[in-house]
């Protein structure tokens, strides 16, 4: 069993969809997935904090079920846990989403698996997730790859916490992610839970920046993250195109690797549409 974890609201229905299609397509395994999807509902935060639709769980599943009849989708509300443990904590209003916090209740969760790859919704798999997820890690409390930009400006070792390998026996006898979680309590940090991660780090595996490319696709990238980039042309910006944005990564990225996902996800964003969201 591969197990895959998600974490967000409503709106990461389309990155599911788009990184789910991408690992089944690229990885070669009788193996079945498990997809964990956490989510939880944070109204005082404004409208958009609604969880994860039984509708989307639903069709998310009929998917995958498609590649392997085992396949299957777990949603997990976390509300409750959220609450106890980052509830009104100074992070919640971070520049990022408070269910990027949510990750960080793994441990707590009942009935998870001892290894679990957690993946941001923007990344989209370019070779086997077994070059990935079959990394040796005992003894670790996770694998991560170095951010792009951080290890230039912070730390040549600073990690993106967009793919973590979970390592679930080691981080509950390290504390890991309970002393992420009271720094997250305590204070207000730069990058909040990846901030959090990386203070309360023992031990972790550095992995090869082809395992979180977050700027560029080679042939070796295992993973390819659509954060956001810099473009020097036609003049300096900042652009956020996720792999949703079809015809943006057609058009700016020129990208044909991920032709056949964006293809699929196109179709079955249409089914959705029709099937689902017309009958509301």
């Amino acid at each position: 069993m591969v197990n895959i974890l998600f974490c967000g609201n409503r709106g990461v229905f389309d990155g599911m969809l788009t990184c789910a299609l991408s690992i089944l397509k690229r990885s070669s395994t009788h193996e079945p997935f498990t997809f964990y999807l956490y989510t939880m509902s944070l109204p005082r935060c404004g409208e958009a904090y609604v969880p994860i639709e039984a509708e989307q769980v639903c069709f998310f599943e009929e998917t995958v079920k498609r590649y392997h009849k085992d396949n299957r989708a777990v949603l997990v509300d976390v509300t409750e846990l959220y609450e106890q443990e980052l509830g009104h904590c100074p992070n919640e209003s971070a520049y990022c989403s408070p269910y990027t916090l949510i990750r960080l209740l793994a441990d707590l969760v009942e009935g998870m698996p001892d290894r679990l790859l957690y993946l941001d919704v923007d990344v989209l798999l370019n070779r086997d997730v077994h070059l990935l997820y079959d990394m040796d890690i005992e003894g670790y409390e996770y694998a991560a790859a170095p951010d792009h930009y951080g290890k230039y400006l912070i730390h040549p070792h600073y990690i993106n916490a967009g793919v973590l390998l979970f390592n679930l026996p080691v981080m509950r006898q390290t504390g890991i992610l309970r002393r992420a979680r009271e720094l997250l309590r305590e204070r207000k940090l730069v990058f909040a839970d990846q901030s959090a991660l990386i203070r309360a780090t023992t031990r972790r595996k550095l992995l090869a920046q082809r395992f979180n490319d977050q700027k560029y696709l080679h042939k070796h990238t295992v993973i390819r993250h659509f954060s956001k980039r810099l473009f020097w042309l036609p003049y300096p910006h900042t652009a956020n195109i996720k792999p949703w944005h079809t015809e943006k990564v057609r058009k700016i990225f020129r990208y044909r690797a991920f032709e056949d996902v964006l293809t699929e996800y196109e179709t079955c964003k249409e089914t959705y549409n029709r099937e689902v969201l017309s009958h509301e």
